[in-house]
């Protein structure tokens, strides 16, 4: 990794912003990666604006590596104020382009963020831009920390997890 990427990454780091989970959100997306076991969670609240449904505030809770959490950091401000076409146009590279080229190894952080961003924003740009009060807003929704724990009731849990192919190092 070179020492500029180094710098942004610590950087970033130094003072994540959107950091946490948010309240009455309208839209939450988790991603995994089996390659180094990293977890994301990203949470979405919309506001209308000149009758179009946008990206108000993005925040993101994860168990990942610097990059996962300096790329989610990034990208949460980055989305802020685009459309969700719009935010689901951008790939895993355009989501942590401030920081540079990442080597190889690391691009599966950006593609965690990405794929995190794309399961919240999967059914709400389909959604009209007339934006109301969610009929069953994720704001309940369970922790990240949730999803690893056992049912309560006893029964069978499943656990989405995005696999990537294993990037050669």
């Amino acid at each position: 990794m070179s020492d500029d990427l180094r710098q942004k990454i610590e950087d970033a780091i130094a003072e994540p912003k959107n950091l946490g989970e948010m309240q009455n959100a309208d839209a939450v997306g988790t991603a995994g990666s089996a390659d180094c076991g990293d977890m994301l969670r990203m949470w979405i609240k919309f506001r209308e604006e000149d009758g179009k449904k946008v990206i108000d505030r993005a925040t993101f809770q994860t168990f990942g590596c610097e990059t996962a959490i300096a790329v989610a950091s990034l990208a949460t401000q980055l989305i802020q104020g685009k459309t969700p076409e719009e935010a689901m146009a951008m790939d895993g590279q355009a989501l942590s382009a401030e920081l540079g080229p990442l080597p190889p190894m690391r691009i599966h952080c950006a593609q965690l963020v990405e794929g995190a961003l794309r399961q919240a924003l999967g059914g709400a740009a389909l959604t009209p831009a007339k934006i109301s009060a969610p009929a069953a807003a994720p704001a309940n929704a369970p922790t990240l920390m949730d999803s690893f724990s056992p049912a309560k009731d006893g029964a069978q849990k499943t656990v989405r997890v995005i696999l990537k192919p294993k990037t050669e190092q």
